[in-house]
């Protein structure tokens, strides 16, 4: 195997997008210092292409322009799960708490939330839109004009619920205990 198709499977394993062959002649052209045709750069594809074309879960694929490895359509029920597995990833305390009162109360306004864990909640509330556990439902007619923060459908989808009425109500979260005078039998 030649030293210049590594150097191109590499760029293209390495390239966060689709990498096009302009692009890949000009890193061979500056890194190797030696001309390259596109008719050459598209040999060398041709040939990762073939290599790649059976016994490996991935193969090299033409898109927009350029090329990209990706995962074969016949291992795309297995990527999937993955996805699932890693947005199910847990949540921290104070995540959980945010999403807690959103749920509760929505829709809310940071403001609120902050109000009743009193302490800024920018980044989580970034990170729950980043997860798309919440979203924004629109603004609060209170001054400014503040953004109304809602549990989105993938919220109900993550606690396996159908909708806010099948969230558990306060007297099931806490605990029956014996208070002073009161005898349990």
């Amino acid at each position: 195997m030649d030293n210049i198709e590594l150097d191109i499977e590499a760029l293209i394993f390495a390239s966060e997008n689709s990498i096009g062959i302009e692009d890949i002649q000009q890193v061979l052209e500056i890194t190797l210092e030696k001309m390259l045709t596109k008719e050459d750069i598209l040999i060398y594809i041709e040939r990762i292409k073939e290599k790649y074309a059976s016994n490996y879960a991935i193969g090299l694929v033409e898109i927009n322009s350029g090329y990209q490895f990706l995962t074969k359509k016949k291992h795309q029920a297995i990527i999937n799960q993955l996805q699932i597995q890693k947005s199910k990833k847990k949540l921290s305390q104070a995540a959980l708490e945010t999403l807690a009162i959103i749920a509760y109360r929505q829709p809310i306004t940071k403001l609120e939330i902050e109000q009743i864990r009193g302490v800024n909640c920018d980044y989580t509330i970034q990170k729950l839109l980043d997860r798309e556990l919440i979203t924004i439902t629109g603004k609060a007619d209170a001054i400014g004009k503040p953004l109304l923060y809602s549990t989105s459908a993938l919220f109900m989808d993550y606690f396996g619920i159908n909708d806010k009425s099948e969230l558990p109500q306060l007297h099931e979260l806490t605990e029956q205990t014996n208070t002073i005078g009161e005898v349990n039998e």
